[in-house]
């Protein structure tokens, strides 16, 4: 292997972004545990018949200032600098997780609602900056193991939602409400910035082989494949972290326990699997690895909402936890090793539509799932005047249209990935 960067502390480096991932997965956790509670306290009183959907569009703003931050901190990550990328990071987390906490006592009504907007939005931008600086970073400290390290150092964003969950499903017992629970990421952010001052960060490995800014850019006219994976990359993202945010506010109400518990068990099953991601890809390929990924993840959002027990539920978890496991990391890997000139601009890049699928398929989710409500119940007033065990089967009918909406995008996958490792299997064969 290549020793990559001998004069900065790839160690600490490394633990710092795992941190610096971890922060962000517990932001992304304690955002879906908390955004029922916030839907009772502060949506339904705002607008009662379209909850689900500024719910889902509060959820999206965060992805909104994900792809934004992302998009600009990858064009201009050599000219920032990737320490200076999470230190940005740590303080978005900071100031945007005080100022939600803080909306209700700084304002009322709609203005709460707006505030809450702002402080997840700028969530969003910490977000960004930490993916937009710790995936070239990783990968210039790699060179040589793209597909192992980031998958090991994304196993800790899996760690974050774990942690979140925990908080959540304890939230009563610790006598937190949905703003205690959110607090929690302003402690590892703040580490996070005092363990970035001082340090000495590498240069981009676009940067260390010479490439310039306009070589970057003059890389994606000369490389039309990237396209392709730029979009497939919308519906990857969208397998994963679309329902990750979606299935405490939708399942609790069908299986019977906290749906925030299958967003723990899978992330448990990331956490472990992404740690031997390296020895997976070697023998499969990181596309066959990607065609079954997208097989287990269209069956698994086809199972989900159909779960009506914990058992039930954790066995399509399963499934769907299995397909979505690799699904991102492995597709940054995968772009960074086919186009290294492309460097932190094309790995952004894909960060970039990941986060845009979110934006749009969590409002779009969320709208599917009144539309179907109101049409079942026969409209907003008769869904409220229903007793709470006539509710019940309406609104796990309403669950079911949006997973399964979502589950027919994301089936293209599995063709799209098909037929480009039957392609490239031929070529290899044709070669040999």
């Amino acid at each position: 292997m290549n020793d990559a960067a001998p004069d900065f502390p790839r160690s600490k480096i490394f633990v710092l972004s795992s941190l610096a991932l971890f922060t962000a997965g517990l932001s992304f956790a304690l955002r879906a545990a908390i955004i029922t509670a916030i839907e009772r306290d502060v949506i339904a009183e705002i607008a009662p018949g379209r909850s689900g959907e500024l719910a889902g569009a509060l959820l999206g703003t965060a992805f909104l200032g994900f792809a934004l931050t992302l998009f600009l901190g990858s064009v201009f990550l050599e000219r920032i600098g990737m320490g200076r990328g999470i230190l940005l990071s740590g303080l978005c987390f900071a100031v945007g997780t005080g100022l939600s906490v803080s909306a209700d006592s700084l304002s009322t009504g709609q203005g709460v609602y707006d505030l809450l907007r702002i402080g997840f939005l700028l969530s969003g931008l910490g977000w960004g900056f930490m993916e937009a600086s710790v995936n070239p970073l990783t990968a210039a400290l790699y060179p040589d193991d793209k597909t192992n390290r980031l998958n090991v150092v994304h196993a800790w964003w899996p760690a974050g939602v774990i942690a979140g969950g925990l908080i959540g499903v304890s939230a009563a017992s610790l006598g937190l409400d949905w703003r205690g629970q959110f607090a929690f990421v302003v402690l590892p952010a703040l580490v996070c910035i005092g363990l970035t001052i001082g340090t000495r960060f590498p240069q981009t490995e676009r940067a260390s082989m010479g490439v310039s800014m306009g070589e970057m850019f003059a890389e994606i006219p000369k490389q039309p494949m990237f396209v392709l994976w730029w979009l497939c990359m919308l519906l990857t993202a969208a397998a994963e972290l679309a329902p990750g945010q979606w299935i405490d506010f939708t399942l609790t109400r069908s299986v019977g326990m906290r749906g925030i518990w299958l967003v723990i068990y899978v992330n448990g099953m990331m956490f472990a699997l992404r740690h031997f991601a390296g020895p997976i890809a070697h023998r499969l390929s990181n596309v066959v690895m990607l065609w079954l990924s997208a097989i287990l993840a269209t069956a698994g959002l086809l199972l989900l909402p159909l779960a009506t027990s914990p058992l039930t539920g954790l066995a399509v978890a399963t499934v769907w936890g299995l397909g979505v496991c690799f699904l991102w990391p492995t597709m940054l890997a995968n772009v960074s090793e086919r186009y290294p000139r492309g460097g932190e601009l094309f790995i952004g890049l894909m960060g970039v539509a990941g986060a845009l699928a979110i934006q749009y398929v969590l409002p779009a989710m969320g709208a599917i799932f009144d539309r179907e409500r109101r049409a079942l119940a026969g409209g907003e007033e008769a869904f409220a005047a229903l007793a709470p065990e006539a509710q019940g089967p309406i609104l796990h009918a309403a669950t079911q249209a949006s997973f399964h909406n979502l589950a027919a995008w994301v089936a293209v996958l599995i063709v799209v990935f098909g037929a480009i490792a039957l392609y490239e299997r031929k070529r290899i064969t044709a070669t040999n």
